[in-house]
């Protein structure tokens, strides 16, 4: 070979590990904590995690004490002291809205925020993108604009939409974790809801998969979407809001959807529950379920709710102040201690954040006109952690619904969520005695708008890990992507 040739070759070379095909020369790695946090109860202990970012082992003292004595010198030791260490968490429910609304957010700053809220996976829902990830031709479009951009690992939700049901099987061999559809109006005019003349179809065409449909669950009711009738008309007033898309609305989809439950072998899922009496319901069809013989995790039939419902009260939320407004809302102080319930006796099976972010002329003083969305991919853990920890939780329930929950539902059960052998080293270490204060500073997401500006949060993620790999330090979240994206070779 010429000079020149060698000289092209070693170019080449160098171009590629630029593009993330670099040989590292990584070492085994020990995390250590005295305070290990899985699932089932809290240790002394640590994790040991192989060349390749996946998990060897998960060990106590007296094991590591030993594993040091005999092979120390090959070792990478991070000790993170008296820190939490726990599964990343997995974040099932985020709107990045890239491409098309990209002002609103983005994948670099969407997963940089997750980073910096210890969550090492996030799952893209199929709106408010343009265009939606409701054929084969938009996912390819969404997975371009993600590639090179994930500072953590992103999986995608494909979307339902009237006449799409031929898409579906394809989206599924592409490697989606699932459906997402409205059973009302989205607000956004590319990804309309679907009416009972679809569900039949949908159902039909996903019968027996392994997939997940899930459901924006309000459906329209007499009351209408205006607040026809309502005490107060003040688009001004929170009330106003909340009259207008009452329980009621949450309870006649499930109502609905029950009825395909127990028609079909499809696993129906009801994300960001807000009427706390649809857990009852969504148990009733699981139970029929399971009598039936089903063998899916939780019978496949499972719902999550968010660290909003969960934090906040319609009763002190002020006029004006749409930072609040979300789709189903906020509602009363006694309905989210009925859902600390259920999140107490495991009636409930995830938490996640329904990241639906906006720029802020979005977000007027007009609850009725403004957009409704949350935005706390950021904020998740220390959110939940926040009012768990004041009812006397333990981490283990930090970490059972914010990584393991959402993992299994998305069919990542086996290598996320969890401190398991073989499972990715995705990995927190969390200080469950420190607090800071939301500000806009330390907000990393595009549009710093949150509902949590000023207040005080319990729980802090001091650093996270990918593979094995640190993503976040101290306030910092490193500068090279080092996130995958979760889908098939197509």
């Amino acid at each position: 070979m010429s000079l020149y040739y060698l000289f092209i070759f070693i170019l080449l070379v160098s171009e590629i590990s630029c593009r993330g095909f670099q040989i590292e020369n990584r070492e085994r790695q020990l995390f250590l904590s005295r305070n290990v946090v899985t699932e089932s109860g809290e240790f002394d202990g640590g994790v040991l995690v192989d060349i390749n970012g996946k998990i060897e082992g998960v060990l106590t003292r007296e094991s590591i004490i030993e594993l040091l004595s005999n092979d120390e010198a090959s070792l990478e030791v991070i000790d993170g002291g008296n820190w939490a260490l726990m599964a990343g968490g997995v974040d099932s429910h985020v709107h990045v809205n890239e491409p098309g609304r990209t002002t609103w957010e983005g994948y670099v700053t969407a997963t940089r925020a997750a980073a910096a809220g210890g969550f090492t996976t996030i799952v893209d829902m199929p709106l408010n993108s343009v265009p939606p990830t409701t054929t084969m031709e938009n996912f390819k479009i969404k997975t371009s604009a993600a590639r090179e951009e994930a500072y953590v690992d992103v999986a995608f939700w494909g979307g339902i939409v009237p006449g799409n049901e031929v898409e579906l099987k394809n989206l599924i061999n592409a490697g989606v974790v699932g459906f997402k559809g409205f059973l009302i109006d989205s607000g956004v005019s590319e990804f309309p809801n679907v009416d009972t003349n679809d569900l039949d179809k949908i159902f039909t065409t996903l019968n027996g998969t392994n997939t997940v449909l899930a459901f924006h669950a309000e459906y329209p009711i007499s009351n209408g979407s205006q607040c026809e009738g309502c005490d107060s008309t003040d688009p001004f007033l929170y009330n106003t809001y909340l009259a207008s898309r009452p329980p009621e609305m949450e309870l006649e989809a499930v109502s609905l959807l029950a009825k395909y439950i127990a028609k079909y072998d499809v696993h129906v899922h009801v994300v960001h529950v807000s009427a706390a009496d649809v857990i009852p319901l969504l148990e009733q069809a699981r139970e029929q379920r399971i009598q039936s013989g089903s063998t899916r995790w939780r019978g496949g039939v499972t719902a999550e709710t968010c660290g909003h419902y969960l934090t906040l009260s319609s009763e002190q939320i002020p006029p004006g102040h749409s930072e609040f407004k979300c789709s189903p809302p906020i509602r009363s102080i006694t309905n989210k201690l009925k859902l600390w319930e259920y999140i107490r006796d495991r009636r409930l099976d995830l938490v996640a954040s329904d990241h639906s972010p906006t720029v802020a002329d979005k977000k007027t003083s007009n609850f009725m006109s403004a957009w409704g969305g949350i935005s706390s991919v950021q904020f998740g853990l220390s959110l939940f952690w926040t009012e768990a920890k004041a009812r006397g939780f333990s981490l283990s329930a930090l970490s059972h619904y914010l990584s393991s929950g959402p993992a299994h539902l998305v069919g990542l059960g086996n290598q996320k969520g969890a401190l398991k052998a073989g499972y990715d080293a995705d990995l927190v270490f969390f200080d469950p005695d420190a607090s800071f204060v939301v500000t806009p500073d330390i907000i990393v997401y595009k549009n710093k708008i949150s509902p949590y500006m000023y207040r005080v949060l319990n729980g802090k993620v001091m650093q996270t890990f990918l593979r094995g790999q640190l993503i976040y330090s101290d306030g910092e979240v490193l500068e090279t992507p080092k996130g995958q994206l979760l889908v098939n070779a197509f």
